[in-house]
């Protein structure tokens, strides 16, 4: 396997895109240390790892908390006795537009994506140092190559966690850690439901996407939605020994949304 013997921090594991990244990375042979502010996500996440034969633990954890992270770092550490991967993927929707947005909330937000990936990468990239050896994978969002109304935290946020990943990737290529990202769009949510069935977790009455998502299915070139899966195998290559020669670059799993002319309506043929 791929990344057999290597250690994956992932933040953010809910059942949706999080945890289609941690499958992914178990599946390849990684141990797993499931980060998140909701102890259900980091705990069930872990007990499903672990019931499908591979090793893992559940952490509840504030990214933006320095104390948290730097325990949850060596709480990582200590379990298994590295690091090898770092997914910096929490992050949480608040679609709000400029005028809406109160000043705390946009705060907040961009806390999550933002700090929580500096503080991350600040402790784990620490641990890999010494060993010259580690891949930081940062997850941003089409939102962030885009300007996308009435999204305002969140897409900005995204956009600078693309320049975040060419900086660190520049600071730590002499210590032999790459630092890449991906970058997921509108997602198929059968799965994520799927998923929530096998980990055990309830999520409530959810709304109906049915219209939404065949609505973003049409305007994107490939004409369907890509799957936390699809983002997970993305993470596996980034992560691996294939992708030795590739930091501070964004790989995108969306369909070709990114690269679609803007004129261009995909359902006109």
């Amino acid at each position: 396997m791929k990344l057999e013997g290597k250690v994956a921090i992932v933040t953010g594991t809910s059942p949706n895109i999080g945890g289609g990244i941690v499958e992914a990375l178990a599946g390849a042979g990684a141990a797993i240390v499931a980060v998140d502010a909701k102890s259900e996500n980091a705990d069930c996440c872990a007990a499903a790892i672990i019931a499908a034969g591979g090793r893992a633990i559940g952490i509840t954890a504030d990214v933006t908390n320095e104390d948290e992270v730097r325990a949850a770092v060596q709480r990582a550490v200590a379990a298994f006795g590295q690091i090898d991967i770092l997914v910096n993927n929490a992050a949480f929707f608040n679609q709000k537009s400029i005028a809406d947005m109160p000043y705390a909330e946009w705060r907040k937000q961009n806390s999550v994506i933002l700090d929580g990936a500096f503080l991350f990468t600040k402790y784990a990239t620490a641990e890999m140092m010494p060993r010259r050896t580690g891949v930081v994978i940062n997850v941003i969002s089409t939102a962030g190559h885009q300007g996308q109304p009435g999204n305002i935290a969140y897409t900005t946020a995204k956009a600078g966690m693309l320049n975040f990943t060419q900086a660190t990737a520049m600071e730590l290529a002499a210590h032999g850690i790459r630092v890449v990202s991906l970058t997921p769009t509108a997602t198929e949510t059968g799965e994520m439901v799927e998923r929530a069935e096998r980990w055990k977790m309830d999520l409530g009455p959810l709304p109906d996407y049915t219209e939404i998502t065949a609505m973003f299915a049409r305007r994107i070139p490939m004409k369907r939605l890509p799957k936390p899966s699809h983002y997970g195998a993305a993470a596996v290559f980034l992560a691996s020994d294939d992708a030795a020669m590739i930091t501070g670059t964004d790989l995108r799993i969306d369909g070709g949304a990114v690269a679609r002319y803007w004129a261009w309506n995909p359902t006109d043929g």
